[in-house]
């Protein structure tokens, strides 16, 4: 296991990053997080960052698995986890994993824990992003409408070829497209915030109130109407107000 840990304070959370990040990805968010009030572990998932060298199984079980190992590492009987993107759905398979465990819940632009609405055509091309930088960039571009600059989707496909192992990008993602376990999910009682950009086209607005405010008994919705995909860089301080509000609204 590998993770980065911020804060001393009492609220505690587990931080699962998305395909294209490793545990650094929380990094600018953070910077409105008062140390303080919260601490939290930024895992690196097998097969990425300082974990790129690590075997597998590279999915959304052992992703779940690691999570835990990393909160009883640090002695937590109790903790929050926040999720991004496939991390998100990791997050939901945490939460099932160690349901009196996990206290709160905070999905940011996330997959669902059912099998993603992907064609055919598309499935193929996202596949072709494990060895295809092209592809990479492609998808980075798409997922925050085509609206940022493109040096910053070519330096984060640039970074994600660097930290993350071929094998482990191709395997996480047919595990967060294709893996279903939607009816597990929906039994979930914990409180679950979700974030939505109202510029990412990947994980639209309109499916997560299908998928993940649907079928959760306990979920609501926040929007970020300037964000796309990645909020953690699109607007990290206003991420930072919405997360910090929801795991101690007190």
């Amino acid at each position: 296991m590998s993770y980065i840990t911020y804060g001393s304070g009492p609220h505690r959370a587990v931080l699962l990053h998305g395909w294209f990040g490793d545990a650094q990805s929380f990094t600018p968010m953070l910077q409105g997080i008062d140390p303080d009030r919260f601490t939290f572990a930024a895992m690196d998932f097998r097969g990425y960052g300082s974990a790129k060298g690590s075997t597998g199984p590279f999915n959304m079980a052992t992703v779940a698995t690691d999570a835990i190992a990393v909160c009883d590492s640090l002695g937590w009987a109790q903790f929050s986890v926040v999720g991004h993107s496939m991390g998100g759905k990791a997050a939901l398979r945490t939460a099932i994993l160690a349901p009196n465990r996990v206290q709160r819940v905070c999905a940011i632009t996330p997959v669902w824990a059912g099998k993603a609405p992907l064609d055919q055509d598309t499935v193929q091309f996202f596949r072709s992003a494990a060895e295809q930088f092209d592809a990479r960039r492609a998808i980075i571009d798409t997922s925050t409408g085509g609206r940022l600059p493109s040096y910053w989707s070519k330096s984060v496909a640039t970074r994600s070829m660097k930290t993350c192992s071929a094998r482990a990008f191709a395997e996480y993602f047919e595990s967060w497209a294709l893996d279903d376990f939607d009816r597990e999910a929906a039994e979930l009682a914990n409180e679950t915030l979700v974030v939505a950009g109202g510029h990412d086209l990947g994980v639209p607005e309109q499916f997560i109130r299908e998928t993940w405010l649907r079928r959760l008994s306990n979920a609501r919705l926040t929007v970020l109407p300037e964000s796309g995909h990645y909020p953690m860089d699109e607007c990290p301080l206003i991420l930072a107000a919405a997360v910090s509000t929801f795991l101690d609204p007190s």
